[in-house]
């Protein structure tokens, strides 16, 4: 499989680079992003672009993949609608939008989040901006798409949150976070799990289209 990956940066794209890159069936992941990488392996090639609003310049780039893994991602916190539909809605639905056409036989599979509002109508704003851009994506004439919607996520194998206050909380809780994810499957995934999960996606599909904690959990123990 050639993997294209946005987001390898962020906590769940360490996590999701790592798992592709261990997998047997993997033969490149194509990272895209704004900042490079310090992680170097014989499958990885990185594309670095500053405008993440137009990838005309990379089209011959992006063309020939298997699946897109799109994990970018911020907070809501502190954002008004209009900035966090920017960062949420229009970078993804222009990438997207750019890889449908590019690679209509494409698995698209895009980080969303536990609680996302299809609806689009609810009181919580990063939820409804979720689901808008969930309902863009599946609209798009892919080979599939699936929706990941984790919602307490396990950093594992030396990845890191960005985000200090995260980090600390992931430092101080690890050990029961692991308890957690062993006895409640449906409350905690791990960075792991959401990477094998996403190769099993790809490599066998999943029951539906909206992916909840519990079936990544499902999903991450398929064998490839």
């Amino acid at each position: 499989m050639r993997i294209l990956l946005f987001g390898a940066t962020g906590m769940v794209g360490q996590g999701v680079l790592r798992e592709c890159l261990l997998a047997a069936d993997v033969q490149e992941v194509v990272a895209v992003g704004r900042t490079p990488l310090t992680l170097e392996h014989d499958k990885l090639h990185q594309v670095l672009h500053s405008d993440m609003l137009d990838l005309q310049p990379l089209e011959n780039l992006l063309q020939g993949f298997d699946a897109c893994f799109f994990c970018l991602g911020v907070s809501s916190a502190g954002m008004t609608e209009t900035r966090y539909t920017y960062l949420t809605y229009d970078l993804t639905l222009v990438a997207a939008s750019t890889l449908a056409r590019l690679n209509p036989q494409m698995t698209f599979i895009y980080v969303s989040g536990a609680g996302t509002d299809s609806s689009e109508a609810g009181k919580s704003m990063w939820a409804r901006v979720k689901g808008k851009t969930e309902n863009a994506l599946l609209r798009l004439p892919f080979k599939a798409v699936y929706l990941f919607r984790p919602g307490l996520i396990q950093p594992l194998h030396g990845v890191r949150s960005k985000t200090r206050v995260y980090q600390a909380f992931y430092c101080a809780f690890g050990p029961l976070l692991s308890l957690l994810r062993r006895l409640k499957p449906g409350w905690v995934v791990s960075t792991e799990t959401v990477g094998r999960a996403m190769l099993a996606a790809v490599r066998h599909g999943a029951p539906q289209a909206v992916v909840e904690q519990a079936e990544i959990n499902r999903l991450a123990s398929e064998r490839p």
